[in-house]
């Protein structure tokens, strides 16, 4: 007797622990935004830092971002008459321009991996406004941005990947920032693998002796150039070119040309903040790879599609 009660509080407890697995996994899936379509969802599952990497618990103490002052919304739903009630939402040389701010929605557009998460910091520092994003990445929800999934003018700006009429709909104008699709891919390549500061193992640029890799770099290339195109000659609202090499290398002229392109008052202590904590946490720290993930082949095409799309963002800016 005594036997087959252990095997029925076994087999109990088996059940419950299947429950309680099964449980979890309907909710983990539930819990994803049901506000675009499937196929995107799929891709941004990506975000998830990847937990095989070491690096990740390391980063997790590293992920608390001092903020230049406490992050907030655009108080865009007040009605206008109520100044005084107003007031106190505003920093107070905001109101002249709140007009401006007010109507239509700005989109951060780029290719992944041209810098979008730094640039959203970087303006989040010197704005204090929170910035949005048509995706919900969990990865970025937990680490400072909580604007993540809001596409309304309560934010900023909001950051898309996507190009094409659906994409365009919200927005009046754009920052499209342009990145050497060399580094591009790569910084996509690492984000897939390794979330938003880790990287991908070098045996993954190996995997099926390198078809995989190479595919990765052909299908990328061909969304480089299309995402970059389209936004730059198809979209019909105004389009603010920022090429990121120019953010790394002469960063406050440029940050202060896209306040200006936002019509967002700058404050000059809250730049220098900014400027000062321009590094934030969503720059991975260079690493060499000790070999070229890139054959001559390859690097003869991105070279190639990188002129003939520089060229003629060259002469759209």
């Amino acid at each position: 007797g005594g036997m087959a009660l252990q095997g029925w509080r076994l087999c109990g407890v088996t059940v419950t622990i299947v429950i309680y697995i099964g449980g979890v996994l309907f909710l983990s899936m539930n819990n994803v935004p049901g506000s675009h379509p499937r196929r995107m969802r799929i891709e941004r599952f990506a975000e998830f830092p990847n937990y095989h990497n070491q690096k990740v618990s390391a980063i997790n103490q590293k992920m608390t971002i001092r903020w230049c002052r406490e992050l907030k919304y655009l108080q865009t739903e007040l009605p206008v008459d109520t100044a005084d009630a107003a007031s106190e939402f505003k920093t107070p040389n905001i109101s002249d321009n709140e007009e401006n701010i007010k109507t239509g929605l700005t989109a951060l557009a780029s290719f992944p991996g041209s810098g979008n998460t730094w640039l959203r910091y970087l303006l989040q520092q010197s704005t204090g406004i929170l910035t949005g994003s048509i995706y919900k990445d969990y990865g970025l929800l937990k680490t400072g941005f909580p604007g993540e999934n809001i596409c309304n003018s309560s934010v900023l700006l909001v950051k898309t990947h996507e190009w094409g009429p659906k994409a365009w709909a919200p927005f009046s104008k754009a920052i499209l920032l342009v990145r050497d699709p060399e580094k591009a891919i790569i910084a996509e390549f690492n984000r897939q693998s390794g979330g938003h500061v880790g990287f991908a193992s070098p045996d993954r640029y190996k995997r099926t002796k390198g078809k995989y890799w190479q595919q990765f770099v052909t299908n990328k290339l061909r969304g480089w150039e299309l995402m970059n195109l389209n936004w730059a000659r198809n979209f019909t609202g105004n389009v603010k070119i920022v090429f990121y090499d120019d953010l790394v290398n002469n960063l406050e002229p440029v940050l202060r040309s896209i306040l200006e392109f936002l019509q967002f008052p700058i404050e000059e202590d809250l730049l220098n903040c900014a400027l000062l904590r321009k590094e934030g946490i969503f720059r991975r720290k260079k690493r060499i790879l000790s070999f070229d993930p890139y054959t001559p082949a390859m690097r003869a095409k991105l070279e190639e599609k990188k002129q003939y799309v520089y060229n003629i963002l060259g002469r759209l800016q």
